[in-house]
């Protein structure tokens, strides 16, 4: 018998109690069902009333996928729901990897996540993708989870086997740098077992990304594999920050630097911090669109010519400022074709596909690379302003392929 009940990506309209009860023999029959699927269909507050006692008998639950299961409900609609939903994972205790993204929280809804975030000391693997939670709910997300940690604390002095929290994907959330100093204290009281930290397009801003990476925060995580920024805003206050507490990471294996204003002087800094050979486990480096021009792609084949970064094998440049056929460019391209011919690993290797580079001008001098800094400043600066004004913005609909494969992996095997 299986051990997966879904209704996944079904697209079903499930409103009153006889509307789930159509679909929910499984979970009758069975109490050995170790993945739920609901994502992709439309869940009215009687129907998960009437689903929370059939998920509470599955105590061999491990993993609740419940992302865009509200599309079309009215506000008023989602917090009984999911307060019957999360009321039920609750007294689940090997249920470890939770989905919820692609629902519209924000700050009004968001009230039934705190009790479960903070009291389910089984959580090992968060997913809350594209919630539209705003800084004002990432705040709530984020305290509820450094109370998580104290709860853990105490079940493990309790004797209890409790996992680590090792996984947070939180992306396409608005969170802003408000909410920066309560997410550095939640990764912080963490700090002993995250290894994975997603947050892509949240609006920080330079000083929002200072308080994130600080000892109080990130940089008091020593054992990240994975971590992901794209998409906010670095500049050099930023790219500085991370400068200092990239050489901690040493397990580090994927870092997602795309389309932050790194600048050619900021991935400078970057290739520096690399270049120290703290991180010899980087396998994936992405800094596409970052107004990187060819000098700073010679400094990382420098890194590499060096010896450093000797298992990286996979780098995304494109959207800069440079040609295909660049000395450097071709260089990296050529050392990591060497190393997947020596390699047994079945993954992707490589550049990716260069297809929106930007032309490098021919002049290159000191007043030429202060005007360049001056102007990614402005520009830095107009994106931030882009960023208040869609702040209030209703939380989009397109899911995340890569965070739903993510979340899809994460359901079966653990990090290590």
């Amino acid at each position: 018998m299986s051990t997966t009940f879904s209704l996944g990506a079904q697209s079903l309209k499930l409103d009153t109690e006889a509307d789930i009860q159509k679909h929910t023999s499984p979970l009758k029959d069975s109490t050995s069902i170790t993945t739920v699927n609901f994502t992709g269909n439309t869940l009215g507050a009687p129907a998960c009333a009437a689903l929370a006692p059939l998920l509470s008998t599955q105590k061999q639950l491990h993993t609740a996928q419940l992302a865009d299961i509200f599309t079309s409900r009215l506000l008023s609609e989602i917090p009984p729901a999911l307060s019957s939903l999360l009321t039920a994972l609750l007294s689940l205790e090997k249920l470890e990897t939770v989905d919820l993204s692609d629902n519209a929280f924000g700050l009004n809804t968001v009230a039934p996540l705190e009790p479960f975030l903070s009291q389910h000391v089984p959580l090992r693997h968060l997913i809350l993708n594209n919630n539209g939670l705003g800084p004002e709910a990432g705040i709530k997300v984020a305290n509820a989870l450094s109370e998580l940690a104290e709860r853990k604390t105490e079940a493990r002095n309790q004797g209890r086997n409790v996992p680590d929290l090792e996984t947070v994907i939180c992306g396409r959330n608005r969170l802003e740098t408000g909410s920066m100093a309560a997410w550095a204290r939640a990764f912080r009281a963490h700090k002993r077992g995250i290894r994975v930290v997603k947050m892509v397009q949240n609006g920080i801003r330079p000083e929002g990304i200072v308080t994130l990476l600080s000892p109080q925060g990130l940089g008091a995580c020593e054992d990240l594999q994975i971590v992901d920024l794209q998409d906010n805003t670095f500049t050099a206050l930023g790219v500085r920050a991370l400068a200092t507490v990239l050489p901690r990471w040493k397990g580090l294996r994927e870092l997602g630097l795309g389309d932050l204003l790194l600048g050619a002087k900021g991935m400078g800094m970057v290739c520096e911090a690399l270049g120290q050979g703290e991180n010899k486990e980087l396998r994936v480096l992405r800094v596409q669109y970052n107004e990187i021009d060819s000098r700073a792609v010679k400094k990382l084949v420098q890194v590499l010519e060096m010896g450093k970064l000797e298992r990286l094998r996979r780098v995304e440049l494109n959207g800069n400022k440079f040609s295909e056929d660049d000395d450097g460019v071709e260089k990296l391209r050529h050392i990591l074709k060497e190393r997947k011919e020596e390699s047994e690993e079945g993954v992707e290797w490589g550049i990716d596909e260069l297809s929106d580079l930007e032309e490098e001008s021919e002049e290159e001098d000191e007043d030429s690379g202060k005007e360049e800094e001056e102007e990614r400043e402005e520009k830095a600066e107009r994106i931030l302003q882009d960023a208040d004004r869609e702040e209030a913005s209703k939380v989009s609909q397109k899911n995340d392929k890569e965070v739903d494969d993510l979340a899809e992996k994460l359901g079966k095997t653990e990090m290590v």
